[in-house]
């Protein structure tokens, strides 16, 4: 299977569902980042911190398979000069229409979060990089890229998936509220799913994911030359049926800063 041919029709199609992350940000949004007021969620809950960004003012800005027309149209109404990379047309004409319709100036481009090929060396000054990369099989290529691009003291701003959500049985915790832990990690909708399985994600046309180790979402930034200057945790608001938030945080947000040479092999 060609994962990112699938996974972009997929995403085309949850951008005509109205999942959370194709909606597009309020004029009234884009008005007050304007006047400096502003932020921005990597994940379902929490802004990112305010003193984790630089003055925004001219700065270039790549949103790293960011598309949805919520990160990018902020951070362009703050003053940056954005460039917004996503797998999915559909998702990318979410940022063309709060481009147009709030008269702001942002570049979009179709590709793939892991091959920046297409993007200079040393361009940007700050990734910003919401939970995306469970859409890919392998996410260490996707921090040497965004390394690559990336300007010496510039910062990686990444929210990602605690791998611990991908243990449990969650047809099981819906219908009765157990969690119990089904699968091994790192898990692949691809290997892990029985052939049925698999198939009924597909007839539903939802897009596949994959868990990734904390050695490779973490550490994968460290081995390529990051230093992580930043962390905390989030899960989804109360008003979603995340069973597993009752226990643990479900997702991750780093700071990343680029200081040395790649070194990723």
């Amino acid at each position: 299977m060609d994962i990112r041919a699938y996974n972009r029709v997929a995403w085309d199609r949850e951008v005509q569902r109205r999942n959370q992350w194709t909606v597009p940000v309020s004029r009234e949004a884009i008005a007050a980042a304007r006047q400096g007021q502003w932020e921005i969620i990597l994940t379902p809950s929490k802004p990112v911190p305010r003193k984790w960004f630089p003055d925004l003012e001219g700065l270039n800005v790549l949103c790293l398979a960011s598309g949805g027309g919520q990160q990018a149209p902020i951070l362009a109404a703050a003053g940056a000069n954005v460039t917004v990379l996503d797998n999915s047309p559909q998702q990318l004409e979410q940022d063309r229409f709060v481009a147009e319709r709030d008269s702001l100036v942002i570049t979009t481009v179709k590709g793939d979060m892991a091959d920046l090929s297409m993007l200079s060396d040393q361009s940007f000054d700050l990734i910003v990089h919401p939970v995306s990369n469970v859409f890919v099989p392998d996410v260490r290529p996707v921090w040497a890229e965004a390394f690559r691009v990336l300007r010496h003291g510039g910062a990686l701003l990444a929210g990602f998936s605690n791998p611990a959500i991908y243990l449990f049985d969650y047809d099981l915790a819906d219908r009765t509220g157990i969690l119990q832990v089904k699968y091994a990690l790192p898990y692949s909708d691809v290997t892990s799913l029985s052939e049925e399985e698999r198939q009924r994600y597909v007839d539903k046309g939802f897009p596949l994911e994959f868990s990734h180790t904390l050695e490779d979402q973490i550490g994968g930034q460290l081995d390529v030359g990051f230093v992580i200057t930043g962390f905390y945790e989030d899960s989804y608001g109360e008003e979603e049926n995340d069973i597993l938030a009752n226990y643990m945080p479900t997702f991750i947000v780093t700071r990343a800063i680029k200081t040395q040479e790649v070194v990723y092999g």
